[in-house]
């Protein structure tokens, strides 16, 4: 929240001093909140799928599409919009996202085929595109002064806790609710509704704020001094992504073919552990400096995969879950580690869009990997693809725990003035 003695801007918005200060307050977790429900509601649609492959006799493939084209707008809304809260403002961006994934909610809930889950997942795309960068920037410029390191760790473990509650609150209502395809979505329409109304109180935290609405694609720029520093760290949100798309698009069939079972809980439990584990961990590392975080998510990420290629292997559902849970850990840490290290290098000016390109990578990493590996299953076969992708990844996460290694070794990252730390 920021400062009483902060300036004034026209139309009662304040604009926090250029050294940052900040204090407690109600924005900083509502705009978790948001963060938390966005991610949430991108789950929903995952633990369903297995429902609309059966209702609309879709293939792997097809699925995989639909889930990317969620990333690929993600990506879009990100590109356009993700420095736009820099000059607009946090909130009046924040507004624009929920707004849009109410409207994407009620496409949900209205699905009567293919056509209608691919617009309701195109909406729902921009919505967390244009949100991504607000949500981030906010939460770091919002953080306690007596925590500054909270904002962080929300921008990490919102994602993972929203997966989490999504993925098993989504399979639980597949399993023993009525329409289950409409009800989900409506929950969610409730909860954005009254985000809104939370955010419109809200006050502003963005330097910058109160600028002109300019609407053009542009590119997310990465300053030239920390760019090797960023291209070490991106290639850890990489890694972790790939899992998490992987699990998200694939990892309830997956499930419920180890586990020999037609119960749709399973589907959502599954990615539930992952992401339960991965807030599970983030919390125990909150305090562990950065890049150590980091090296240790890594040699957890390279394990739980070695454990889920000998599930494969075994066809041994209990395995399975343990490679899960032991992902999901890595998961957690790893891109804890890096998103902290990473937003130690932003400049508080241009926040939104170094935020913003962190995310750029993170849904890259989420979407292209998961569709050549539906794909892929259609010609190959669920367990054969997964295994083929579980290796590749291992080859990623080993050439990023190499590189974080070296970048610790030489000092680690260089907060910008003014940065988190």
């Amino acid at each position: 929240m920021l400062s009483d003695t902060s300036d004034r801007r026209p139309g009662g918005l304040r604009r926090a001093p250029q050294g940052g200060a900040r204090r407690p307050g109600a924005g900083f977790w509502l705009v978790g909140t948001v963060l938390v429900l966005l991610m949430l509601s991108s789950a929903v649609p995952s633990a369903l799928y297995v429902l609309y492959q059966q209702q609309w006799q879709l293939s792997s493939g097809t699925v995989t599409v639909v889930f990317a084209l969620y990333a690929v707008t993600v990506l879009l809304g990100l590109l356009v919009f993700g420095s736009l809260s820099d000059t607009l403002g946090r909130r009046p961006v924040l507004t624009a996202g929920l707004v849009l994934a109410i409207v994407s909610m009620l496409l949900f809930a209205g699905a009567r085929g293919l056509a209608w889950l691919l617009a309701a997942r195109a909406v729902q795309g921009l919505a967390v595109g244009l949100a991504t960068g607000a949500m981030g920037a906010a939460l770091l410029e919002l953080a306690p002064r007596t925590r500054p390191a909270l904002g962080a760790q929300v921008n990490s473990a919102g994602p993972t806790v929203g997966i989490g509650l999504g993925g098993l609150g989504a399979g639980a209502l597949v399993q023993y609710a009525p329409a289950p395809t409409v009800l989900s979505y409506l929950l969610l329409v409730g909860a954005f509704a009254g985000c809104l109304v939370g955010v419109a109180r809200m006050r502003e935290s963005a330097p910058g704020a109160g600028g002109r609405l300019r609407v053009a694609p542009h590119r997310i720029r990465v300053p030239a001094e920390v760019r090797g520093r960023f291209a070490v760290l991106v290639l850890t949100v990489v890694a972790v992504w790939s899992v998490g798309g992987f699990y998200l698009s694939l990892g309830p069939h997956l499930a419920l073919s180890l586990l020999k079972s037609t119960d749709y809980l399973v589907g959502g439990a599954t990615v539930a552990l992952l992401a339960g584990a991965a807030t599970g961990a983030q919390l125990l590392l909150g305090r562990v400096a950065p890049l150590r975080t980091a090296v240790v998510g890594l040699l957890l990420l390279l394990a739980g995969l070695a454990l889920v290629l000998l599930s494969l292997g075994l066809s041994s559902a209990a395995l399975f879950l343990v490679a899960t849970a032991v992902l999901g850990s890595g998961w957690g840490a790893a891109f804890l580690g890096s998103f902290r290290a990473l937003s130690a290098l932003a400049d508080p000016a241009r926040r939104g869009e170094l935020t913003a390109a962190v995310y750029v990578f993170a849904y890259l990493a989420m979407s292209v990997p998961a569709v050549l590996a539906g794909l892929l299953t259609n010609i190959h076969g669920l367990h054969r693809t997964s295994v083929g992708f579980m290796a590749g990844v291992a080859v990623v996460c080993a050439a990023a725990l190499l590189a974080t290694v070296r970048l610790g070794a030489r000092g680690g990252p260089a907060p910008a003035q003014g940065g988190t730390p």
